[in-house]
């Protein structure tokens, strides 16, 4: 996907991937990237959980923002069904992402 990314930003336009694999991210170097530690196969979280998805989603965007530095890779902080996500403020991340 790095390398994809890589061409797509060479044509102007912005990237973000979203990794469960960090090895692989640090050595593809896509120009951004968030990480979760979650299973294989569900990068953005649980089939139906769209609030969980959501957040996910959120944080990719807020990254797009605030990652300056090409390869940079945030590390979220979500744990793999750990969290409740039906009460997180999707515009308070993404407010975040403007400062």
């Amino acid at each position: 996907m790095g390398l994809i990314q890589r061409e797509i930003e060479s044509r102007g336009i912005p990237t973000i991937g979203v990794s469960i694999v960090r090895e692989y991210s640090e050595k593809v170097k896509p120009p951004r990237t968030v990480f979760l530690r979650w299973p294989f196969g569900h990068p953005f979280g649980l089939p139906f959980n769209v609030a969980q998805q959501r957040v996910v989603l959120a944080e990719a965007f807020r990254a797009l923002l605030i990652i300056k530095e090409p390869g940079a890779i945030i590390d979220l902080p979500y744990r793999w069904r750990r969290e409740t996500y039906d009460d997180k403020d999707i515009r308070a991340i993404l407010a975040r992402g403007r400062k």
